[in-house]
């Protein structure tokens, strides 16, 4: 029979929970919380967490595509003669246009790239997460709430 304190630990595992109704939760049979139980519900929590950050970063690589994208927009206006500042870790470098569009064409890429890795990366991780709650409402039923 699972105590109280497990059944709260249960409910905190997502920071979203809905709480049952007072009829579901006296309705709802007693399942124990077995250690194995435990570790599921604290590995969804940690994947949860690792998604939120991804979605987070995603959105930032995704701003500075954009910004790399308004910035290309921008150098084809510019003259073929001037020199163009090139922000190079905390510097600015005066580098040619062509060597600027070059460098900026690389920095496209390598966000590219980057935001493919994080997109698989997350779905791995929403891959993991269906999993533990096929697995854990399958255990719980409705004592247990897993929707993000």
């Amino acid at each position: 029979m699972a105590s109280i304190m497990q059944r709260r630990m249960i409910r905190a595992a997502d920071p979203t929970h809905k709480k049952l109704s007072k009829e579901d939760e006296q309705a709802a049979e007693e399942v124990e919380v077995r250690r194995e139980d435990q570790d599921k519900i604290n590995k969804f929590s940690r994947l949860h967490q690792r998604e939120l950050a991804m979605e987070e970063e995603l959105k930032l690589k995704n701003k500075e595509k954009e910004e790399l994208v308004d910035l290309s927009t921008e150098l084809e206006l510019a003259d073929e003669d001037e020199k163009i500042q090139f922000k190079v870790g905390d510097a600015f470098f005066h580098v040619p246009l062509e060597e600027a569009q070059e460098m900026l064409e690389q920095a496209m890429m390598r966000i590219d790239d980057e935001t493919r890795k994080l997109e698989e990366s997350a779905s791995t991780v929403r891959d993991e997460m269906q999993q533990l709650k096929v697995e854990l409402y399958a255990r719980f039923g409705k004592q247990i709430n897993l929707e993000t």
